[in-house]
C-alpha cells in the first residue's frame, strides 16, 4: 500500500509540474504574441507609415515614410486589387484611411465600407440613410487603451459615428448616433463638409458646407467631442460684436452675411496644439456691395488653438473677395533650414492657392518667411461694389502658375477661325490679371482661374527635405456679372418662376440645364434629372449631398421648390414669355442691389481644349530651405494630342481634382482626370518613371500603406459619363470600372 501511495503522489506530482510548465508556456506564448503585436502596433505608428487619416496624416502632408517601392522597381507595379463601386453617382475622389490592415473607405450605394486592405475583400459595409457621405474622405478615432474605435463622418447635415470593428452606429454619439450639425444659437449654419475634418485628442475639428450664393449660411468652425458628439468650441468666422474682425463688415452683416467657410482641407500640429484652416470666400463669391469691408476671416490662413478654439494669428490672401479664390489647399506643415542662423532649423507653415501664390510663416507667430507687399489693383466699375484698394503679393517664392492672359497666350492647337474668334474675346475683355474685378458691361478675364491654381489635394510636402510639391492648374476663366430684371420668384408661369430660382440658387454651381439634365457641381458630368425622379431631386435639395449645400424654405420655399421642379421637367418653358432669363429681384441692402454672377466659367475653345497655351497643368517641385523652383514637370495629357506627338500639354480636364502623394521612396503618385491614367514620377527630376491607363477616371489623393511587409498604393477613380459632344479633352470612363485600385510590387 505504501508503495502505491508513494507513486500516486510521485504522479501527481508530475502532472502538476506538467501542468505548470504548460501554464508558463502559455503564459509566455500569450506574452510573446502580445508583445510581438505591441511591437508591431508601434511599428504601424511611427510616423508616416501607415494612412489612419484624411491625407495621411493630421498635418496633411501627403506623405508617406515608407521606401519599398523605389525609383528602382516601380516600373514593376502591378494591379494588386480591385474593389467596385458601380452605382455610385457624381464626384467621386475618396481617399481611403487604413488602420491595422484594415481600409474604411465611401462603398457601393453610399455606404461606409470595410475593406480588407491586402486582397479588397469585404468584411462590412454600413448603409448610410439619406444623403450621401461626403465625397472626399472621412476620420478614425481611438480611445488611449484601443478599446474604443470609431469612423466619423457627415452625411447630409448631421455628422455619424460609427463602430470601426463592427460598423455598427453608436448610438450614445449625438441623438442616436448623430449630430445635427445645422443648428445654431443664431441662426441655421452649415452641415459638413464633402473633405473630412480633424481629430485633435478628442476632439473633432470641421468646417462646414455654405454654398455660394445669397442667403448662404456662415461657416462657423467648431469642434464636437467625438465621444459624445457635444459640441466644445466655436469660432464665428463671420465676427459677432465685440469680436475681433467684426468692424471689417457692415455692423449687422453676421446676422445675415454667408459663407467664409472651411470645406477644404485642415492641418494640425499635434505637438503644439496648435490647427490651421484655410477659408473660403464670403458670399455671394462674385460680388461683394453688400458686404463692404476687407472681411476678416474670410480668404485667410488662421491659425487656432485647437483644443479652446481661441485664435492665435491669421493671414488674409484675398481682401474683399470677388473672384471666388477660396483657400483649400491643405496648409503644409515643414521644418526648414534657417538661413540666417546656419545650423538653425524653422518650422513653417506654407500655403497654395488658387492665385498661384505661395505663402510661406513662421507655423507658430505667423511671420512670413519671405516678405509680402500690399500692392495697389484694379478698381471696380459695377455700381454700389467696393474693391479693396490693395492686395498682397508675396516677394517669394516665385508663383506656380501664370497669371496673365494676352493675344500672344491663345492656345495654338486650335483652327485659324476658332484662334480668330478667341483673340476678339481677349481684346475686348477686361484683363488686367488675377485681381481684375468682374463687370456688367464686358467679359472679364480670370487667370489662373477660380478653377486654377492649387485646390484640394493639390500639394504634398516632404518632411524628410524641406521640399513642397504642388500642383499646380492653369484655367482661365470668362465671367461677366449681370443685372437683375423686374420679375422675381413670385412672378411670372410656374417655369418662368422656377426658372428666376434656378438662377438664384443654382446656375452659379451647375451652369444653365442641357438637354438630358444638369451638370454636376464640379461640372465634369450631365446629372439625368428624369431619371433620378421629383422626389429624389426635393429631398437632395432640402438635405444636401456631397459638396452641395442644403436649402430649407428659408432659402428656398416650398412654392419656389415646387416651380424649380416644374421648370427642371422642361427648362424651354421657362422662357417663354421672354427675350433673356429673369432674375430675381433681390432686398437692397443699404441701398445696394445684389447683383447675379458670374455669367460663363472656364474660357474653353469650342473642342473642350482652354483658350489657352499649354501646360495647362504641371507639378512645380519648391524647395522651401530657400524658397526656389528645383523643377517642373506637366501633369497628364490630352489623349487627342497626344496621339499626334503632342505630349508635354499636360491635362485641361478637371485636373483641380487630382492629389499627389511623396514618398521616403523617391517617388510621387498622382492620378490625372481626363486622360484615365495613373502616373508615378521621380520626386527628384520629375521624370515619369512608370505610368496606367485605366477604364475610369483617377480623381482624389491616393493611399499608401504595408500590411504584412507589403507596400499598397490605392487610387480612387470614377466612371463619368459620356463625353460632352465635339469635346477632344474628356475621355468618359466606364461606370463598371469606378472603385479602388490597389497596386503593389509582384509577391
Amino acid at each position: 500500500m505504501g508503495n502505491r501511495t508513494d507513486e500516486k503522489r510521485k504522479d501527481r506530482k508530475a502532472k502538476n509540474s506538467l501542468r505548470a510548465l504548460r501554464a508558463l508556456r502559455s503564459t509566455f506564448v500569450l506574452a510573446a504574441a502580445w508583445f510581438v503585436a505591441a511591437q508591431a502596433q508601434q511599428a504601424e505608428r511611427k510616423p508616416y507609415t501607415s494612412w489612419p487619416d484624411y491625407g495621411g496624416s493630421a498635418d496633411s502632408m501627403q506623405y508617406s515614410a515608407l521606401k519599398q517601392i523605389d525609383k528602382t522597381n516601380v516600373a514593376r507595379l502591378e494591379q494588386a486589387w480591385f474593389f467596385a463601386v458601380p452605382d455610385r453617382r457624381g464626384s467621386f475622389g475618396f481617399n481611403p484611411i487604413v488602420v491595422d490592415g484594415v481600409m474604411y473607405a465611401l462603398g457601393p450605394a453610399n455606404a461606409i465600407v470595410a475593406i480588407d486592405a491586402a486582397s479588397g475583400q469585404l468584411v462590412w459595409s454600413h448603409a448610410v440613410d439619406g444623403p450621401s457621405p461626403g465625397n472626399r474622405g472621412m476620420n478614425y478615432w481611438e480611445s488611449k487603451d484601443r478599446s474604443d474605435r470609431r469612423l466619423i463622418f457627415g452625411a447630409g447635415g448631421f455628422l455619424h459615428a460609427i463602430d470601426a470593428r463592427t460598423g455598427a452606429a453608436i448610438r450614445t454619439f449625438g441623438t442616436d448616433g448623430r449630430v445635427n450639425m445645422r443648428e445654431g444659437p443664431f441662426r441655421p449654419l452649415g452641415g459638413p463638409s464633402g473633405t473630412a475634418g480633424r481629430i485633435f485628442e478628442n476632439l473633432f475639428l470641421t468646417g462646414s458646407t455654405t454654398g455660394e450664393g445669397y442667403g448662404s449660411p456662415p461657416g462657423d468652425l467648431r469642434a464636437f467631442d467625438v465621444v459624445s458628439g457635444k459640441l466644445v468650441w466655436t469660432f464665428h468666422t463671420i465676427p459677432h460684436p465685440g469680436e475681433f474682425g467684426h468692424d471689417t463688415w457692415p455692423k449687422d452683416a453676421w446676422e445675415w452675411a454667408g459663407g467664409a467657410n472651411v470645406w477644404g482641407e485642415i492641418s494640425v500640429d499635434e505637438r503644439r496644439g496648435i490647427a490651421y484652416f484655410p477659408l473660403g470666400s464670403a458670399t455671394h463669391d462674385s460680388f461683394g456691395g453688400d458686404r463692404k469691408g476687407a472681411n476678416l476671416f474670410a480668404n485667410c490662413l488662421l491659425a487656432l488653438d485647437a483644443r479652446t478654439g481661441k485664435r492665435l494669428w491669421h493671414f488674409q490672401a484675398v481682401h474683399h473677395d470677388l473672384w471666388d479664390y477660396d483657400l483649400t489647399t491643405a496648409p503644409k506643415l515643414l521644418s526648414v533650414r534657417d538661413l540666417a542662423q546656419p545650423g538653425r532649423t524653422i518650422d513653417v507653415v506654407a500655403q497654395a492657392t488658387k492665385i498661384g501664390f505661395l505663402y510661406v510663416f513662421d507655423r507658430v507667430t505667423g511671420k512670413p518667411m519671405w516678405p509680402i507687399e500690399e500692392r495697389p489693383v484694379p478698381k471696380t466699375d459695377v455700381p454700389g461694389e467696393a474693391s479693396w484698394p490693395t492686395q498682397p503679393f508675396p516677394t517669394f517664392p516665385k508663383p506656380f502658375a501664370r497669371q496673365s492672359f494676352g493675344v500672344d497666350d491663345l492656345n495654338p492647337y486650335l483652327d485659324d477661325a476658332e484662334r480668330a474668334r478667341l483673340r476678339v474675346i481677349v481684346q475686348n475683355a477686361r484683363n488686367e490679371g488675377v485681381f481684375t474685378p468682374q463687370t456688367l458691361t464686358r467679359d472679364q478675364i480670370s487667370t489662373p482661374g477660380e478653377f486654377g491654381g492649387s485646390n484640394w489635394g493639390g500639394a504634398a510636402g516632404d518632411p524628410a527635405t524641406g521640399m513642397l510639391y504642388v500642383r499646380s492648374s492653369d484655367q482661365p476663366a470668362l465671367h461677366r456679372l449681370r443685372e437683375p430684371a423686374a420679375a422675381g420668384m413670385e412672378e411670372g408661369s410656374p417655369p418662368q418662376r422656377g426658372r428666376v430660382v434656378y438662377s438664384l440658387r443654382c446656375e452659379s454651381c451647375h451652369s444653365q440645364p442641357e438637354p438630358n439634365g444638369i451638370r454636376s457641381m464640379d461640372r465634369s458630368i450631365v446629372i439625368d434629372l428624369k431619371a433620378l425622379g421629383r422626389d429624389k431631386i426635393r429631398s437632395t435639395i432640402r438635405a444636401g449631398s456631397g459638396q452641395m449645400p442644403a436649402f430649407n424654405v428659408a432659402a428656398i420655399t416650398e412654392g419656389q421648390l415646387d416651380s424649380l421642379l416644374v421648370y427642371l421637367d422642361n427648362p424651354a418653358a421657362g422662357a417663354a414669355g421672354g427675350s433673356g432669363p429673369p432674375r430675381a429681384t433681390l432686398r437692397p441692402i443699404e441701398g445696394i442691389t445684389r447683383y447675379n454672377g458670374p455669367l460663363g466659367s472656364l474660357f474653353r475653345a469650342n473642342n473642350g481644349l482652354p483658350a489657352f497655351s499649354p501646360p495647362w497643368a504641371e507639378i512645380v517641385a519648391y524647395d522651401l530651405n530657400d524658397g526656389t523652383i528645383k523643377w517642373r514637370a506637366p501633369f497628364g495629357t490630352v489623349r487627342a494630342l497626344a496621339a499626334k506627338g503632342i505630349k508635354d500639354t499636360g491635362s485641361p480636364e478637371r485636373v483641380w481634382r487630382n492629389g499627389l502623394v511623396v514618398t521616403a521612396g523617391g517617388l510621387i503618385f498622382a492620378g490625372t482626370w481626363g486622360d484615365t491614367t495613373l502616373r508615378v514620377y521621380d520626386k527628384d527630376t520629375g521624370r515619369v518613371l512608370w505610368e496606367r491607363e485605366i477604364d475610369a477616371n483617377p480623381e482624389g489623393i491616393p493611399s499608401v500603406y504595408e500590411v504584412n511587409g507589403r507596400e499598397f498604393v490605392v487610387f480612387c477613380a470614377s466612371g463619368s459619363a459620356t463625353s460632352p459632344e465635339g469635346n477632344i479633352v474628356f475621355v468618359p470612363g466606364k461606370p463598371s470600372a469606378q472603385g479602388y485600385y490597389a497596386f503593389a510590387l509582384p509577391k
